[in-house]
């Protein structure tokens, strides 16, 4: 068995809960406060259609107020005097709230992005307080060196944080991508301004007010709802923003790299982009862990998952039967209210990824893709694809080669190890890949050549603290997660001092 799997897409009791958001304004130098132009947006319920509530639309005035804010936390408030042990104390202070009303902020999670709240109680949850932790206990181990030089000289470095971060998280795992921003920033000691994603505000804005709670100064952390078009633009190239950090769309990255520097003033750019992974199924796999492997590689979240396993390559002396049941397997999912614990897939997150989802079943069927279950809206109301299952895909097919963001298995037959490991490669994007292998010598043999951030052998989705995440090619720059997360928000200084004339040696 996988671990975590049987957890997360079990089915349970049937019984729906109820949430309401506490937070729908800008928090700016401390405090909640309206938008400069009073301006507001709808977010909604992708579950039915509905409006949940209206939030508070930051702008480009609102952007200036929150950096100005950051600036002056990061260069005279007291947060620039805090020791590593003072820093660790409040992220130590954010995951136990965190961890105190997980069952609030899954279930808000729930109703603002649509995924199941079972999964977020068991997945995004514990991975967002983990992350906390983790960057808690670096806040007092960030040191530099002493290196001996020739010549009368002391030498050292030391680590200093780099300034203010605009940070950028996109919809898929509001809490979770939060998380992955925040905590190696402040760890760090930088000050932040943060983005949410429009699709889904309300819960990052729930985590403001824990922020505020846990005893992190004033202007350290602001957090703004808005539209990437103004606000997120304005943000990116923004003269006293010192670092961008973005997740999110390749499209969307390409054009943060091309505007961070147009204010005249470089800026450090780490961006966790999209994904095309290959999920190889050798001949030898165990078939019961292969299909669940598959299954949750491209099924969980919806597919709404940056690293969701969209190739699924299997060997052909195994292919028909293992079509047949991954066919089988994605036809027990339950479609149904995000908030009900019996429900395992919700909506998709807003009416313009429905139908780009659709769109990309109508070309599959179009190029000759042969379509075996699924390939519809679910119901009339609600952003719910059911679960599509591709067999006889090729290489050539616009669904084998472009992100589609949704609950579409696509699979391919392969017949040789090499050539499965040329044809995984052959993409744009290079974020991860899977392997399912009885083999050691397959699964290194795989793991060594296929041009991915991250490999999964004999597992999908696992995601820890303390391993780096990100991806080649067009999959993004740089690395979240682990040590390499906090060397993005940090400035290595060296110091020469001249031993004086006539001292002792």
């Amino acid at each position: 068995k996988v671990r975590g799997f049987n957890r997360i897409f079990a089915r349970s009791f049937s019984k729906t809960h109820q949430v309401t958001p506490k937070q729908t304004k800008l928090l700016i130098d401390g405090k909640w406060v309206s938008s400069a132009k009073g301006e507001k947006f709808e977010t909604i319920n992708p579950v039915n259609e509905k409006p949940i509530t209206l939030v508070e639309r930051a702008g480009v005035e609102d952007i200036d107020r929150a950096v100005e804010a950051a600036r002056k936390a990061f260069d005279k408030g007291p947060w620039r005097k805090f020791s590593g042990q003072d820093r660790a104390a409040c992220l130590f202070k954010l995951a136990n709230l965190v961890e105190k009303h997980q069952e609030e902020l899954a279930l808000l999670e729930a109703l603002d992005n649509g995924k199941p709240a079972a999964v977020a109680r068991v997945a995004d949850l514990p991975l967002t307080w983990d992350c906390y932790r983790y960057y808690a206990g670096w806040a007092d181990k960030i040191t530099g060196d002493t290196i001996p030089v020739h010549g009368d000289y002391f030498a050292y470095t030391k680590r200093e944080p780099l300034g203010v971060a605009g940070q950028i998280i996109p919809w898929n795992f509001p809490l979770l991508m939060q998380a992955w921003k925040l905590a190696p920033a402040l760890a760090a000691g930088c000050t932040i301004v943060m983005k949410t994603a429009e699709q889904t505000p309300l819960s990052a804005l729930r985590i403001g007010e824990l922020i505020k709670e846990a005893g992190f100064p004033d202007g350290v952390v602001n957090i703004l709802s808005g539209f990437g078009e103004d606000a997120g633009a304005h943000l990116v190239h923004h003269p006293d923003v010192d670092k961008i950090a973005f997740t999110g769309s390749t499209e969307v990255g390409l054009k943060i790299m091309q505007n961070s520097s147009k204010s005249g003033h470089l800026k450090r750019v780490t961006l966790e982009l999209g994904g095309k992974s290959p999920n190889i199924i050798m001949d030898d796999a165990d078939l019961d862990l292969a299909v669940q492997q598959a299954h949750v590689g491209i099924f969980f979240n919806h597919g709404q998952c940056c690293i969701a396993g969209s190739r699924l390559f299997v060997h052909e002396k195994i292919y028909d039967h293992f079509v047949e049941r991954c066919v089988k397997q994605a036809e027990t999912a339950v479609l149904g209210d995000s908030l009900n614990d019996a429900t395992t897939q919700g909506p998709q997150v807003s009416k313009e990824q429905l139908e780009k989802v659709l769109n990309y079943v109508k070309i599959g069927k179009k190029e000759g893709a042969k379509m075996l279950t699924g390939g519809s809206r679910h119901g009339d109301k609600g952003y719910f694809v059911k679960p599509t299952v591709f067999a006889d895909v090729t290489d050539d097919m616009t669904i084998a080669r472009e992100e589609i963001f949704g609950p579409v298995m696509s699979i391919l037959k392969f017949s040789d190890i090499d050539e499965v490991i040329s044809r995984a490669n052959n993409n744009e994007y290079g974020l991860g890949a899977g392997v399912v292998t009885r083999s050691v010598d397959k699964a290194l043999h795989l793991a060594n050549g296929l041009r991915a951030g991250t490999v999964y052998v004999n597992c999908y989705d696992v995601f820890r603290s303390n391993l780096p995440f990100g991806g080649y090619k067009n999959s993004g720059l740089g690395r979240e997660l682990g040590p390499k997360g906090l060397d993005n928000y940090l400035e290595d200084k060296t110091v020469i001092i001249s031993r004086p004339a006539g001292s002792l040696p």
